[in-house]
């Protein structure tokens, strides 16, 4: 009876413990979905309430064409309308997360149709920490590529 008594804790705390890590992922991904449709969108006060701006935040973007952006935080979380809500359409694939405690990092790959039709193609990073008992993007990196 004891043996069982103990294979049932050590199950449940393994149990409990990656059912947390599920709705932190999932948690994750609804930021990160959030984050990207907000922009598209030209929705300001969504898209800020997505990020926290730390004095390490970092956005860097590089392009199709080769050219490495370093983009000021403060751009991301107070945009001029002119920059977002292009009305184009991205799909999220292929999300890799891992979750340390209240740190986080998340990989996608992203597929954005624009309203003309073009598509354009990327593999992006988020850091993410939990402010609050909410997940929030701290950190972005943006690779765009052509499909060859």
């Amino acid at each position: 009876m004891k043996q069982f008594s103990l294979t049932f804790l050590i199950g449940s705390i393994i149990l409990i413990s990656c059912n947390k890590k599920i709705d932190e992922t999932s948690a994750i991904k609804a930021v990160i979905e959030r984050e990207t449709a907000t922009w598209r969108l030209g929705d300001i006060k969504g898209h800020s309430a997505c990020w926290h701006i730390e004095p390490y935040t970092r956005i860097l973007v590089s392009t199709a064409g080769g050219l490495t952006l370093d983009i000021p935080p403060n751009i991301i979380i107070n945009p001029t309308p002119d920059i977002m809500g292009d009305k184009s359409v991205s799909v999220n694939t292929n999300y890799k997360i891992s979750v340390n405690c209240n740190s986080a990092w998340s990989s996608h790959n992203q597929e954005t149709t624009a309203t003309d039709g073009t598509k354009l193609y990327s593999y992006e990073m988020r850091m993410l920490e939990k402010i609050n008992g909410e997940w929030k993007i701290v950190g972005e990196s943006v690779h765009h590529y052509k499909l060859k």
